[in-house]
């Protein structure tokens, strides 16, 4: 059995609210409580993303050149597909193409392990996504990976504070892959960065971590120390992972197989298969001290944290 080093995220302190001296945005406080971000990527196993290029409200989908019962339709039909639906745009675009929007590019994604695929199709009108076929039958597939950054100002200024500077720069790199996106999920760890297929959630990315995401992305590789998680697996797993690669040192992307998970009163028991091992990772869990984790909280509330315990080799 291998004991890993204590978690290196601090307890998380309490911080002034909105408008109070010495207040800082959700993101600078979080770096400052050092908060830890294995197992905090949301879950999605399959995606839809809608081109919506004029400017978003709090929420892409209602409060946009969309019409809001139609957005609320289309976010309700893949929902109930067990699909998470996601605005993107092209950075910089010009207003007037913003405005004139005349067609809509949709993609569908499966991130699920084994099962990883992105098709691409365009619609002339967006209520012609109310009869997409979401079982991957429609569009044309990509080998093209998707690279996604969270610019959402509306629902939290950090997501643009962070993210536009990292989806511009990434854009004059890979101008064809690109997508500002809608909020992903954690507004503390922005900038967000997600890789499609796989679904592979990244946090406190900057410009020059997002190129190298990309390098390793093509390597077929992470970058363990900004990964949050993969969106196909539970939040425990996700952090099982990254407990693991931290023991081993390995960081292919597809490196480790969560084989069963196992509660107890002081956290979990997780089975991963690696090659030909397999590990036992022990994932402990604690309560933050309460904390702000957005911009536009007022009170704060404690939030999970996933902690280190041990890994077996067998």
């Amino acid at each position: 059995m291998t004991g890993l080093p204590p978690d290196l995220a601090g307890p998380a302190r309490a911080s002034a609210g909105h408008g109070t001296p010495g207040w800082l945005p959700c993101s600078d406080r979080a770096l400052e409580r050092h908060d830890p971000l294995a197992g905090t990527a949301g879950f999605g196993e399959r995606w839809l993303l809608v081109e919506i290029e004029s400017g978003w409200g709090r929420h892409a989908f209602f409060d946009s050149a969309l019409d809001p019962a139609l957005g609320a339709r289309i976010v309700a039909r893949a929902e109930e597909a067990g699909i998470r639906p996601l605005a993107i745009r092209r950075t910089r675009l010009r207003a007037p193409l913003r405005r004139d929007q005349t067609s809509w590019r949709w993609a569908l994604v499966d991130s699920r392990p084994g099962r990883e695929s992105i098709h691409w199709g365009q619609v002339d009108d967006p209520a012609e996504l109310l009869t997409l076929p979401l079982d991957g039958s429609s569009g044309e597939p990509s080998e093209a990976p998707i690279y996604a950054v969270c610019a959402h100002a509306r629902h939290d200024q950090c997501c643009a504070v962070r993210g536009r500077p990292v989806v511009e720069a990434l854009a004059v790199e890979h101008p064809e892959l690109t997508w500002e996106c809608s909020h992903l999920g954690g507004d503390r760890f922005a900038a967000t960065m997600i890789v499609f297929p796989e679904g592979l959630l990244y946090g406190r990315v900057g410009a020059e971590d997002a190129s190298r995401i990309v390098e390793r992305h093509a390597e077929g590789r992470v970058v363990p120390e900004l990964l949050r998680g993969r969106t196909s697996r539970s939040t425990i797993a996700q952090a099982a992972e990254a407990f693991a690669r931290a023991d081993t040192g390995d960081d292919r992307i597809g490196a480790f197989r969560p084989l069963a998970e196992h509660p107890h009163p002081h956290g979990w028991t997780v089975e991963l298969a690696h090659g030909r091992d397999r590990l036992t990772v022990e994932v402990g869990e604690r309560l933050s001290e309460p904390l702000l984790s957005t911009c536009a909280a007022t009170i704060a509330h404690p939030v999970r944290e996933f902690v280190p315990v041990s890994v077996a080799h067998a």
